[in-house]
């Protein structure tokens, strides 16, 4: 699929990118066990946002630091990727739906 015909449009990025999914031979194993470990990553991301948020609610908590700005990045930071695991596990589980609905 030639990408660079859409709209007329030429920019050396759309080329680039044309040309690696044109060159592109992953196998159906390759491809999963690639979105199995960012999966992980993601999970593991997650988790280290949370634990950050929770240090700084402590921090704040005890006196230990006063600044709100950093508890506020915190809690915006870890809500925003817990929202966005749960999304992602959400569509992981729709998919597992309709693939076992599939008869053979």
């Amino acid at each position: 699929m030639d990408i660079t015909n859409i709209l007329n449009i030429g920019s050396e990025p759309i080329a680039a990118a044309a040309a690696k999914a044109s060159t592109r031979t992953e196998s159906t194993d390759e491809s999963f066990t690639s979105l199995f470990n960012s999966m992980l990553s993601n999970i593991g991301e997650t988790n280290s946002l949370l634990n950050k948020q929770e240090e700084e609610e402590m921090k704040f908590a005890l006196g230990i630091s006063e600044n709100t700005h950093d508890l506020a990045i915190a809690a915006a930071k870890a809500s925003t990727a817990l929202s966005y695991t749960v999304a992602l596990r959400d569509k992981f589980l729709d998919a597992y739906k309709e693939l076992m609905q599939i008869q053979v």
